[in-house]
């Protein structure tokens, strides 16, 4: 299959204040706060949810194509990603603005300042799906992901015009999404991932209920935290699956990105939605043992031990006949 990953590219840029920031506070001068933090580390990691799905599918061996727009600064990242067999050619470098950043202080307390530069991350609607398919052979599929939401909406049309399959997941943007946005990203895509409480946040939004959203996607996918995740199609059970077990819980930042990579590299590999689900869960496992987004390696053996010991004997052979060795 050929897979395009839409969604938004950037930078985190996270400190560590060795303080408290409450004690920085003077009660009377809240309304004219001016403060400086001197900060003992500054650790940058690359984030953005399409390249955490895209690099994901990269080391199961597919070559997804990344679709977002990032600065003249992306370049660094790219032959990052590149290096781990995702096709970077569409991505739109903006002449003016810096690739997207994440800027957030913590302090020994655990409280948080942050700040989020969109960038060129707005430049995202003027993106068009047509030049890639044909640069690509066709397109069997685009994932739309969390982004600028007029270029979600501008792909999601797109979609629907030219034919393209199309699986909606806006994720983080649904707080900012309206019901009738919501309604024209979500309706008719061949899948909609969600966790349940953004499950839960569509049907308030749109108006429609679990039975009415069901109707208007092929495959509704919605992840359940550590209870693993639940697929459902209209007239058929659910399918629950359950999650690998980790050897430590370190950092859960992309691990529903690194669910979806693996998900789409089964679909691609032909695999039936619940071993597809299986093939998620596992990546999504390598992640929370580690920190960072697209930090983990993937070592085949290792990987195919670790999901029979989840999955069985029956579901690793089906898995090692197109993992990478």
């Amino acid at each position: 299959m050929r897979i395009a990953v839409a969604g938004s590219i950037a930078t985190d840029h996270l400190m560590t204040f060795p303080g408290r920031f409450a004690d920085q506070l003077v009660a009377e001068q809240l309304h004219t706060v001016s403060l400086s933090f001197l900060v003992d580390t500054l650790d940058i990691r690359r984030g953005g949810v399409a390249p955490n799905i895209a690099f994901g599918m990269g080391v199961l061996g597919l070559r997804p194509v990344l679709v977002g727009a990032a600065g003249a600064d992306f370049s660094e990242y790219r032959s990052w990603l590149e290096r781990n067999n995702v096709d970077c050619d569409s991505v739109h470098i903006s002449e003016t603005r810096h690739t997207a950043r994440f800027m957030c202080t913590t302090d020994e307390d655990h409280n948080q300042i942050a700040s989020f530069y969109t960038g060129a991350m707005a430049e995202a609607r003027n993106i068009e799906l047509k030049p890639i398919s044909d640069r690509v052979g066709g397109l069997d599929l685009v994932l739309i992901g969390a982004d600028d939401p007029q270029g979600m909406v501008r792909h999601t049309q797109e979609c629907r015009t030219r034919g393209y399959a199309f699986a909606a997941d806006p994720s983080q943007q649904l707080a900012r999404l309206e019901g009738d946005d919501i309604r024209e990203i979500v309706d008719g895509a061949a899948y909609l991932f969600t966790n349940e409480y953004e499950a839960a946040l569509i049907e308030g939004k749109t108006g429609w209920d679990a039975d009415e959203l069901l109707g208007r996607v092929g495959t509704r996918i919605t992840t359940l935290g550590s209870k693993g995740v639940r697929i459902e199609r209209k007239g058929e059970e659910p399918i629950v699956v359950g999650c690998a077990k980790e050897e430590a819980k370190v950092d859960p930042t992309g691990v529903g990105d690194a669910f979806r990579a693996g998900f789409l590299a089964g679909l691609s590999w032909d695999l039936d939605l619940e071993r597809s689900a299986q093939l998620g869960c596992m990546l999504a496992t390598l992640v929370i043992e580690t920190v960072g987004t697209q930090e983990y390696e993937l070592r085949p053996a290792a990987f195919l031990k670790r999901f029979e010991e989840a999955y069985g004997a029956e579901a690793a052979a089906e898995v090692t006949a197109h993992l990478v060795k």
